[in-house]
């Protein structure tokens, strides 16, 4: 189980944060087992580290800057996916884009 998901020995000082963890870990091994499983049932034989490859080019961008009124304004904007990303995004049935075009009016 260490291997896919770069696990590190635990060091914590109560029972229930190691029991917290383990419980995490265990809940994270069985997601990367569920995505795989969802690439080999559409006849893709890939591991969760080439998925986790591929993924980590879409990023995503925060832009930070002062407005008018002082007040400190962060505009977070993910980049375009490329087609290998959309390929992934549609067999695992979620949305191309990682965060929704909102649209805000400042007065």
């Amino acid at each position: 189980m260490k291997s896919p998901l770069g696990e590190r020995p635990v060091f914590h000082q109560k029972q229930t944060r190691v029991q917290t963890h383990i419980f995490l870990c265990v809940l994270a091994y069985h997601l990367l087992v569920c995505i795989e499983k969802m690439f080999i049932d559409k006849g893709i034989h890939t591991s969760w580290a080439t998925i986790r490859d591929t993924l980590s080019t879409h990023q995503v961008v925060t832009i930070s800057f002062m407005g008018r009124d002082g007040k400190i304004r962060s505009i977070r904007k993910d980049t375009k996916p490329e087609e290998k990303h959309k390929e992934i995004y549609d067999i695992l049935g979620i949305p191309h884009r990682i965060i929704e075009e909102r649209r805000k009016r400042y007065s």
